[in-house]
């Protein structure tokens, strides 16, 4: 494919290198760089990887219709035996899409930043590892071999723990990090082996040579298939792995909008989707996708209604956006998922983004209840906030949240009504709490009066992200809207043609209007409780309010069976019979050695009687009978 278009070819290699040029530049100036230069460099770099991109999207969807895929070999990087590993980029219409996101929603954040930032003295270090985070997920996107596609999944892993613990002078920012790390480090070890496994068993971790027929299948696609969705389990906060993500927004909020968002989390949606042959070669492994994928997003839409802080809110609402994905992704919806995955990116970078800019106008409160009436006051960030939540919730027709929801929602039917009715309910809990928020936040009477204004930097994407919430999603809709299915006819070469919206006449019809009709009631609910003029209620305080505001247990459940008896062996290891015969011989030798040291006082005279008395003492030895 090269020959067909040579142009192109360096094209994905310099999109990487432009974040990573600028992280290498920031590294080692070391914070000596003026914090405006700082900020053109990593806006600038970024920007520029999203135009080139942008480009290249142009150029590459206009070849010819056999030509949908690049290969870029930049050098082979293993040969032992039978085994080649290699640096190799390959884009297709997969990676491209995830290209798009990556450096068009990664551009308006870094933007963002330059304003919300000002004034930080580690600007320098931030975006550093902001930039740097970019090249990694670059290169986790673009990767044809699954070893270098580890080192990118690794990369984001480290640049989120260097992000989450930035404020690390309070010790509360650096546990978050250190939990997001040995967590996810967890899924890490699982995606490992299942590498592993896989180049044993098929000579290489080439993807195009592990998609192809004939591949290992049976229990070892099945053992491999398990340990990658291990991998990305961890990566993208599902159950049981979903403890790591609240804490996160322990971070300044471009980070939550660009890594736990936009882009990280949906890394094992991404691994998935690219790899779903494999996971065709494995039913039971893609019946447990769904599932989890289902409990997840109950699990967190529920967390989500009882908490109080307004980034945590978004926090739980990504883990059960997650879990949408990868209820499709067991489903094999493979293109609703990375839909769901491109309108999640453009409307949660939004809410992430619009609730930084009222946490700095309200003097850094994030309580939710302490806020108020703050429509009037920013009326702005009020519109950019209420199209992120219109998009979340599903608005029917006139959001991109809704046609991806729904794309969804059509395929759980097909699969399983009972996935369908759970996917349902969660539509409707994610209307009722991202409407609490929106009432309660911006309606009725104030609370903490915001002062300032919001910066031009942090505006400006704001507007931009509000009008593709609201019509990012006319590029994939449903037959019986309009047959627009430009994402999917797009998707098609690398995931296969999109499932048929079948079943009997009149019945997807039902089904869309069931689903519109669910994010309507949640915020026809949401009013009757939270509407202005009946005050604001007071955060639930029964048993399941409480378990659902500590994440139903699992980090008290982790700490019981894990983090204690794993600190009790550590305090065991310490104090072990082994350790202490070193030290008891330690002791023995420091008593002897103070013994002889008594005898040698610098007495001479005590010197001598001692050796009168040893002598006398041979002497009676020699003589006894």
């Amino acid at each position: 494919m090269l020959a067909l278009l040579p142009p192109l070819a360096f094209l994905p290699p310099l999109i990487v290198l432009c974040p990573l040029a600028a992280a290498t530049i920031l590294l080692l100036s070391a914070g000596r760089m003026p914090a405006p230069a700082t900020r053109v460099l990593a806006a600038g770099a970024v920007g520029l990887a999203a135009v080139l991109t942008l480009w290249l999207a142009v150029r590459f969807l206009s070849a010819p219709p056999p030509t949908h895929r690049l290969d870029v070999v930049l050098w082979h990087w293993l040969r032992v035996g039978g085994f080649d590993a290699r640096i190799a980029f390959t884009l297709d219409p997969l990676s491209l899409v995830m290209m798009l996101v990556v450096t068009g929603v990664g551009f308006l954040i870094h933007l963002y930043a330059c304003g919300y930032m000002r004034g930080d003295p580690d600007v320098a270090r931030f975006f550093a590892c902001m930039t740097l985070f970019v090249a990694a997920m670059l290169v986790l996107v673009l990767s044809s071999d699954l070893l270098c596609l580890y080192v990118g999944w690794e990369g984001v892993g480290l640049c989120s723990y260097l992000l989450i613990g930035f404020w690390y002078a309070e010790a509360a920012n650096g546990a978050a990090a250190r939990k997001a790390f040995i967590v996810t480090r967890i899924g890490d070890a699982a995606l490992l082996c299942g590498l592993l496994l896989l180049a044993t068993r098929a000579g290489g971790l080439d993807i195009t040579m592990l998609l192809q027929p004939g591949q290992p299948g049976g229990p070892v696609a099945e053992a491999a298939a398990a340990l990658l969705l291990g991998g990305a389990l961890a990566k993208s906060a599902q159950v049981p792995f979903q403890i790591w993500l609240p804490d996160a927004m322990a971070g300044p909020t471009p980070v939550s909008a660009l890594i736990h968002a936009a882009t990280m989390v949906t890394a094992g949606v991404y691994l998935i989707a690219r790899l779903h042959p494999l996971f065709l070669a494995a039913p039971t492994i893609m019946a447990a996708t769904a599932v989890l994928g289902l409990v997840t997003l109950l699990l967190a839409a529920g967390s989500a209604l009882a908490q109080t802080d307004i980034k945590r809110i978004l926090a739980f609402s990504t883990i059960s956006q997650l879990g949408y994905m990868f209820l499709a992704l067991g489903t094999g919806a493979w293109g609703a998922a990375i839909f769901h995955l491109v309108t999640h990116a453009l409307f949660k970078a939004l809410l992430f983004m619009a609730a930084g800019a009222v946490i700095l106008r309200v003097h850094h409160q994030q309580d939710i209840f302490h806020m108020g009436g703050l429509g009037r006051a920013m009326p702005g960030v009020f519109a950019a906030f209420a199209a992120g939540a219109a998009a979340l919730a599903g608005l029917p027709l006139v959001t991109a949240g809704f046609y991806s929801k729904e794309a969804i929602l059509q395929q759980a039917w097909h699969a399983s009504p009972l996935l369908w009715a759970g996917a349902l309910l969660g539509a409707f809990l994610t209307a009722l709490y991202i409407s609490r928020c929106v009432f309660i936040v911006f309606l009725g009477p104030v609370r903490t009066a915001p002062t300032g204004r919001t910066e031009a930097s942090m505006a400006i994407p704001l507007a931009g992200l509000s009008v593709l919430a609201i019509t990012g999603g006319l590029i994939e809709m449903p037959d019986a809207i309009a047959p627009v299915h430009l994402l999917f006819r797009l998707l098609a070469p690398v995931l296969g043609p999109p499932p048929a919206e079948g079943g009997a006449e009149g019945g997807a019809g039902l089904l869309l209007l069931t689903g519109a009709l669910a994010p309507l009631a949640g915020i026809a609910m949401a009013w009757v409780l939270w509407r202005p003029r009946a005050g604001t209620a007071a955060p639930a305080a029964g048993e399941l309010a409480r378990a659902a505001r500590a994440g139903w247990g699992f980090d008290a459940a982790y700490g019981l069976l894990l983090v204690r008896p794993f600190l009790a062996l550590g305090w065991l290891n310490r104090r072990d019979l082994f350790d202490r015969v070193p030290d008891l011989l330690a002791a023995a030798t420091r008593w002897g050695a103070a013994v002889l040291g008594r005898m040698q006082d610098g007495r001479v005279r005590r010197y001598a009687g001692w050796i009168a008395a040893g002598t006398v003492a041979a002497l009676c030895l020699a003589v006894r009978p």
